[in-house]
């Protein structure tokens, strides 16, 4: 085998194990995107939507009491 032969089956190794790399690499993304999609799911989605709701609870509340607050200060000032 002479000198070219042996640089292109070097080549054609080298450029074998880059893709056989790369397509590890593609693969183990993959497999983290969906355990972060999972963990956004499964704990911060529910974690959101349960704070939300307090907060919408907590509002609500101040909101009533305003809304009682203007009715007692209305009627005295009348």
């Amino acid at each position: 085998m002479g000198p070219m032969n042996e640089f292109n089956a070097k080549t054609q190794g080298d450029s074998a194990r880059g893709a056989t790399r790369l397509g590890n690499v593609a693969e183990r993304l993959e497999k983290e995107c969906n355990e972060v999609i999972r963990y956004l799911n499964d704990e911060v989605v529910p974690a959101v939507r349960q704070h939300s709701t307090k907060a919408l609870r907590t509002a609500a509340e101040k909101l009533e009491e305003l809304a009682n607050y203007m009715e007692q200060h209305s009627s005295t000032s009348k």
